[in-house]
């Protein structure tokens, strides 16, 4: 069976890479579980000082695997309910590394995509890239990236993204904060690697205490679980279903 993610070392870095890209490397079930694996193993070894995360092909990730999730529709609460509580604990899990995360967007980054950036400490894009969270116009609700997204952008702009689910474009989320940098895609990896090359100069107990520090402070006043659960609850309804057999048939949601 074909993995959907490696992991290698580069230099002092371990460069997670998500390998689907003919679902444009959507968040499928097996892929959260596997790039959960790896950001453990990077975690847990002691000569790697920095993580990068990047995509295969032309998107970074296109989000949740639609597909899946539509097939998901008709399980059992808890069954939903697992499903969201696993994207919330990756996601926790990027957070709170104790090791310097670089996010190398090689292409556009929607819903769970844009919240694998915003997860991230850094984050370098190529010009091309799009950003955004659609996630009300399938009947959905970002819950789980939110306190990232409002952490990084401030309220105003978390409102007008979650809320009007536009997608913006590269020098945009560069203006917002959600990016530290943008660079032509042959410079994609050498400026990742810059960064990671930056913060690996650094003490590993002090950078592990000022990343625990800094999340201490950013702390959100809903917890993960509570997160998980409004993210899971809008799939238990008719909204949802309503909202992606309109996507899949490519028209416009009944509530436009």
């Amino acid at each position: 069976m074909n993995s959907f993610v490696t992991i290698h070392h580069d230099g002092k870095a371990a460069l997670i890479t998500i390998r689907r890209a003919d679902k444009r490397n959507a968040l499928s079930r097996e892929l959260i579980a596997e790039l959960t694996v790896a950001f453990m193993k990077a975690r847990d070894d002691a000569a790697v000082r920095a993580v990068i995360l990047t995509g295969e092909g032309p998107a970074f990730c296109a989000g949740m695997d639609l597909g899946e999730l539509q097939e998901s529709l008709g399980a059992t609460k808890e069954t939903i309910r697992e499903d969201a509580v696993r994207l919330a604990s990756l996601f926790d899990l990027i957070y709170t590394l104790p090791k310097p995360t670089i996010a190398a967007v090689n292409g556009s980054a929607v819903a769970g995509g844009a919240g694998l950036v915003t997860a991230c400490d850094l984050a370098v894009s190529v010009p091309s890239a799009k950003f955004g969270y659609p996630e009300v116009r399938r009947g959905l609700v970002a819950a789980i990236v939110m306190p990232h997204l409002l952490r990084l952008v401030g309220e105003r702009a978390a409102r007008q993204l979650l809320l009007a689910g536009e997608l913006i474009a590269a020098p945009e989320a560069l203006r917002l904060g959600l990016l530290n940098e943008i660079t032509e895609p042959e410079s994609l990896m050498a400026a990742a690697k810059r960064l990671a090359s930056q913060c690996a100069d650094g003490g590993p107990m002090a950078l592990a205490n000022t990343k625990r520090l800094l999340a201490a402070l950013a702390r959100p006043a809903v917890t993960q679980e509570e997160l998980a659960e409004e993210s899971a609850n809008p799939r238990l309804g008719h909204e949802c279903r309503a909202g992606l057999e309109a996507f899949f048939r490519q028209q416009p949601p009944p509530w436009a």
